[in-house]
C-alpha cells in the first residue's frame, strides 16, 4: 500500500489535472476526476468520510457523461444536416482556439466546423447550419461535464476536510 501522503497526493492531481481535462480534449477530465475520488476511499485517514455509493453514482454518472460528450457535437451535427468531417474541423477549431484561451475554446469548434464544411464544397448557409449543430454539441458536453466535475470537486473537498 502507498504511504498516505503520496496516495492523497496522487488524488489531489487527477482531480487537477482531470479538472483540466475538463476543456482539453485530449485528456479524460471526467474520469480522471472519479479516480482522484476513488483513490481517497483507500486512504485510512479519510476513507469514512465518502460512502462507497457515493463513489458508485458518480463512477456511473461518469460514464454517462463520457459517452454523451462524444455524441453530442456527432448528434448536433447531424441535426444540422452535417457530417463527420464538420465534427473533425470543429475538434480540429477546438484544439487551436485552446491556445487562444477561453473565447477560443468556446468559438473554436464553431469557427472549425464552419471551415471544414466550406472546404468540403457547402455553401456558407449550410456550413453555418452545420457549424452551429456541432458548436451546441461541443457547449452542452462541455457544460456537462463542468457540471460533473463540480460535484466531484465538491465530494473530493468534503471527503479531505
Amino acid at each position: 500500500m502507498l504511504p498516505e501522503p503520496l496516495l492523497i497526493s496522487l488524488a489531489v492531481i487527477c482531480v487537477i489535472v482531470g479538472a483540466v481535462g475538463t476543456v482539453v480534449p485530449v485528456l479524460p477530465g471526467v474520469p480522471l476526476c472519479w479516480a482522484g475520488l476513488l483513490a481517497l476511499k483507500f486512504v485510512p485517514s479519510v476513507k469514512d468520510n465518502v460512502s462507497w455509493t457515493v463513489i458508485v453514482l458518480l463512477g456511473i454518472i461518469t460514464i454517462g457523461v463520457t459517452i454523451l460528450d462524444n455524441i453530442l457535437p456527432l448528434w448536433g451535427t447531424r441535426k444540422m444536416g452535417g457530417n463527420k468531417k464538420v465534427v473533425w474541423g470543429a475538434t480540429i477549431g477546438l484544439l487551436i482556439g485552446f491556445f487562444l484561451g477561453p473565447w477560443g475554446i468556446i468559438f473554436g469548434p464553431f469557427a472549425g466546423a464552419l471551415v471544414s464544411g466550406l472546404i468540403v464544397g457547402n455553401k456558407i448557409k449550410p456550413a453555418v447550419k452545420h457549424a452551429s449543430g456541432a458548436f451546441f454539441g461541443y457547449i452542452a458536453g462541455l457544460i456537462i461535464k463542468l457540471i460533473t466535475v463540480g460535484l466531484i470537486v465538491f465530494f473530493f473537498v468534503m471527503t479531505l476536510v
